[in-house]
C-alpha cells in the first residue's frame, strides 16, 4: 500500500473579521492511498503558508516540500515518515509552520491508519483512560465586564460548568483587567470553574500582580500571561503565583516544548494537535507525566481537531478538563457531519475508526478557497 495523493484545501468563512479566533479559516490535508482510502487532518496556522510548505517543489535533500517526501511511501509507517519529513525540511523547518504542516499530515496518517485497521486512534495510542471529560466553554472576553458576564451566563445556561475567557481587551489597564474578571465571575456564579487567558500581554511582575488580583475571584488557572518564548519568566512566575499557570498553545513539536518542560515552567501544558500531531503529542504526554504537571488540549478550530484532541487527551492519565470552542462560526459547527461538542457540560470521546468523524463535503464546497483566483 502506498500514498498516492496529498491534497491541501484552504477553507475560509465568507467573512473573516479582526479577532483572535482561528476558527475562521483552516487548512485541511487529505492523504489518499492507491485504493482510494483517505485520512484527513487539519493545521492551525496561516492556511496559505502551510499549503506552501506542503506544495513546495524539491530544492535539495534537506529543503523539500512535504508532498514529494510522502508520495509512494507506506502510510502505516508513521514514525518513520515523521522523521523523514523532519530531515527533509532541515533548512527551513525544525519549528513553527513546518511542524504545523507535518502535524496536519501526521493527523491524517493516524486517521488513515485507524480506518485501515478499523480502530479508533485512542486505541492505537495505547488505550483511553477517560470516556468523557468535563468541557470548558472557550470564548473571547466581551468588550467590558458587563458584556463578559452576559457571555458567561449564556454558557452556564447552555449546560457548561466551566468557562474560559480570553484575549482582547485584556491588558489595556489594571482597572479593565479587574473589571473583565469580576464580570466573568459574576456571570458564572460562585460554583463554576473560571479560567482566564490573558493573551500574552504582560511582563513578569505585572503578571504576578494580576495573578494575586485574580485569585480573589477563585480562578482555576491563568493562561499565557507572558510572551511564549519567555521561558525564564514563566519559571519565575510559576514559582511565585498563587494560581496555576498554563501555556503552550503556540508551541509546535517536542523541541519547541522542551525548554518549558526542562525548566518545569508551567503547571498545565496545553497541546494543540493541529500544531503538534499525534506522534509528538504522545511524546509530550509522557514528558508531562514525568515532571508531575497536567496536560490539557488546546483547540480553537474545527471538529476535526476537536476529535483529534479527544482521542489524545483520553489517553493522558492526569487529564481533567477539555477545551471546547463555542464560537458560532460555520467551520466550528459544520465541517463534520458529527457534532463534536459538549452536552450538559461533558464531551464524549469518539469510538469510530480513525478520528471517528466524517467530512461534510457539501459544506466544504461552500467554503473552499478557489486557488485559481
Amino acid at each position: 500500500m502506498k500514498i498516492a495523493q496529498v491534497i491541501c484545501q484552504i477553507l475560509r468563512n465568507p467573512s473573516v473579521i479582526g479577532k483572535t479566533a482561528s476558527c475562521q479559516d483552516s487548512l485541511l490535508v487529505r492523504i489518499r492511498t492507491e485504493d482510494g482510502t483517505e485520512g484527513f487532518g487539519e493545521a492551525d496556522s496561516s492556511p496559505e503558508v502551510v499549503k506552501a510548505v506542503i506544495d513546495a517543489p524539491f530544492s535539495h535533500n534537506i529543503a523539500c516540500g512535504l508532498r514529494q517526501v510522502l508520495i509512494g511511501e507506506n502510510p502505516m509507517e508513521i514514525d518513520r515518515l515523521w522523521e523523514k519529513m523532519y530531515q527533509s525540511t532541515l533548512y527551513y523547518g525544525r519549528s513553527g509552520v513546518t511542524i504545523t504542516a507535518m502535524a496536519a499530515i501526521d493527523m491524517a496518517l493516524w486517521d488513515l491508519l485507524g480506518k485501515l485497521l478499523q480502530q479508533p486512534i485512542h486505541r492505537l495510542l495505547g488505550g483511553k483512560r477517560h470516556d468523557r471529560f468535563r468541557a470548558y466553554a472557550s470564548i473571547l472576553f466581551g468588550a467590558d465586564g458587563a458584556a463578559t458576564g452576559d457571555i458567561g451566563r449564556k454558557q452556564i445556561d447552555a449546560g457548561y460548568t466551566a468557562v474560559k475567557f480570553g484575549w482582547e481587551p485584556m491588558g489595556e489597564s489594571e482597572a479593565k483587567d479587574r473589571e473583565l474578571v469580576a464580570g466573568a465571575r459574576a456571570g458564572l456564579g460562585d460554583d463554576a470553574i473560571l479560567l482566564i487567558d490573558a493573551g500574552c500581554v504582560w511582563d513578569e511582575r505585572t503578571a504576578l500582580q494580576r495573578a494575586h488580583m485574580f485569585s480573589d475571584y477563585n480562578i482555576g488557572w491563568l493562561e499565557e500571561p507572558l510572551r511564549p518564548d519567555n521561558v525564564e519568566g514563566y519559571r519565575w512566575l510559576r514559582d511565585r503565583s498563587p494560581v496555576p499557570i498554563a501555556a503552550g498553545e503556540e508551541e509546535c513539536g517536542r523541541d519547541s516544548f522542551r525548554p518549558l518542560l526542562e525548566n518545569r515552567a508551567l503547571d498545565i501544558y496545553q497541546i494543540d494537535l493541529a500544531r503538534n500531531g499525534f506522534t509528538d503529542a504522545v511524546y509530550l504526554r509522557q514528558r508531562i507525566a514525568e515532571i508531575g504537571a497536567r496536560p490539557c488540549n488546546h483547540c480553537y478550530t474545527s471538529p476535526v481537531t476537536l476529535a483529534a484532541s479527544l482521542h489524545w487527551l483520553s489517553t493522558c492519565r492526569d487529564a481533567f478538563l477539555f477545551e471546547d470552542c463555542v464560537e458560532e462560526e460555520p467551520l466550528r459547527q459544520k465541517l463534520t457531519h458529527e457534532r463534536v461538542q459538549a452536552t450538559d457540560g461533558f464531551i464524549t470521546v469518539p469510538d469510530g475508526p480513525g478520528l471517528g468523524v466524517t467530512l461534510n463535503e457539501a459544506f466544504i464546497s461552500s467554503v473552499l478557497v478557489d486557488q485559481s483566483e
